[in-house]
């Protein structure tokens, strides 16, 4: 697929660097990481990188009009392997006016795109409530991939303090455990959500929100994860685990205007 219709004919609205086909290393101001070799019949087309990835970096890009402004802007994401390879590049799909009154609780759309401009991974985020107080309603995201055909989910589970969600396959059975800490926020150190067995006994993986610095963490909301999974998990599950990844973001570091008080800056 060569991504949706959109602005520019590369895919959709909010790529600013789309990727060229057959690009050497280093064109276009990113270095991807070289193409894999065929993937098995299993495996969905695009996904065949994360067979031979057991860690990704997800760095936020930092919006100037956001900055100057306070208006939220769409986010954009580069997902790298450990050696700065990136390896997609990911764009909020949301208009102006869901952003301004929904904020970080805004449902959406997150595009996903291989260094070949091809859409490989779509994620979905209806309108959910994310308090304990609505056990019903909670957080929910589906994965597709490719674009139109769901390979797993991403579910919060009700509790009094913990965050918690499982990861569910396509056919809505659970395979793994999230559970975040009490209070989701620090002080010059890694957040860690930690990915467990689906009886919660042995950690299998981890998300964390990593420490970018006073400056940034003070006055943007622009935020870098780690996400390791084992080697030998299954791709779609990895794929899941990038989409709980931005899940993540979106609940609990998305929230420009307390940056102050959860990074302890100002009080």
């Amino acid at each position: 697929m060569q991504g949706a219709p959109g602005v520019g004919g590369y895919g959709f609205a909010g790529f600013t660097e789309p990727p060229i086909q057959n690009q050497p290393p280093g064109i276009g101001g990113a270095i991807w990481m070289p193409a894999p070799p065929p993937p098995p019949l299993c495996c969905p087309p695009g996904l065949e990188y994360l067979t031979q990835i057991d860690q990704l970096l997800i760095h936020q890009q930092i919006e100037l009009l956001e900055i100057i402004t306070g208006f939220e802007t769409k986010n954009k994401y580069e997902v790298k392997n450990t050696l700065g390879q990136r390896v997609y590049f990911a764009a909020e799909d949301t208009d102006c006016c869901t952003r301004i009154c929904c904020g970080p609780s805004r449902p959406f759309s997150i595009h996903i795109v291989d260094n070949l401009g091809h859409e490989v991974i779509t994620l979905q985020r209806p309108l959910r409530c994310s308090s304990c107080c609505f056990p019903c309603c909670l957080q929910e995201l589906e994965v597709q991939a490719p674009p139109g055909t769901p390979v797993g989910y991403v579910v919060q589970n009700w509790h009094p303090c913990l965050p918690k969600f499982t990861i569910q396959d396509e056919k809505r059975m659970d395979t793994l455990k999230i559970i975040g800490p009490c209070i989701v926020c620090s002080c010059c150190e890694d957040i860690n959500f930690e990915v467990k067995s689906i009886d919660e006994t042995c950690t299998v993986g981890r998300i964390s929100k990593q420490w970018t610095g006073f400056v940034k963490e003070a006055f943007t909301d622009a935020d870098n994860f780690g996400v390791t999974f084992p080697m030998n998990l299954d791709v779609k599950m990895k794929a899941v685990m990038i989409g709980a990844c931005f899940l993540i973001d979106f609940m609990f570091f998305e929230h420009t205007g307390d940056k102050q008080q959860r990074t302890g800056v100002w009080q």
